[in-house]
């Protein structure tokens, strides 16, 4: 985990190692692409993790913002992640469908 130095800790180094991807690989899955040595600033917190960065690299690392800052994901139960990362988009549509209406109302729609 990164330390204080800007923003405070994060845990951008452990999802990026969860997801099996090379800071270069996770720097071009962001979007717009940026570079691996960012990434590596990002993770050392010689860079700040602001919002506007939690929102590119969410996507690519199939989380939340948030989760990044907060959340480390060996710490975690992680199944849900694992068993959702695959997911066409289509699917994964049909599922956070489902989780919503489960949650509303205890059934699937």
């Amino acid at each position: 985990m990164a330390d204080d130095k800007n923003g405070g800790p994060n845990h951008l180094r452990a999802w990026r190692e969860f997801m099996k991807l090379t800071q270069e690989q996770l720097a071009n899955l962001c979007e717009p692409p940026t570079t691996g040595a960012v990434i590596s600033l990002l993770e050392e917190g010689e860079r700040g993790l602001s919002l506007k960065w939690l929102r590119r690299l969410a996507p690519a690392l199939k989380t939340r913002p948030g989760f990044i800052a907060e959340y480390d994901p060996k710490e975690v139960d992680t199944r849900t992640l694992e068993m959702i990362s695959d997911l066409a988009p289509a699917q994964l549509a049909k599922v956070e469908k489902f989780v919503v209406d489960y949650i509303k109302d205890g059934t699937n729609g």
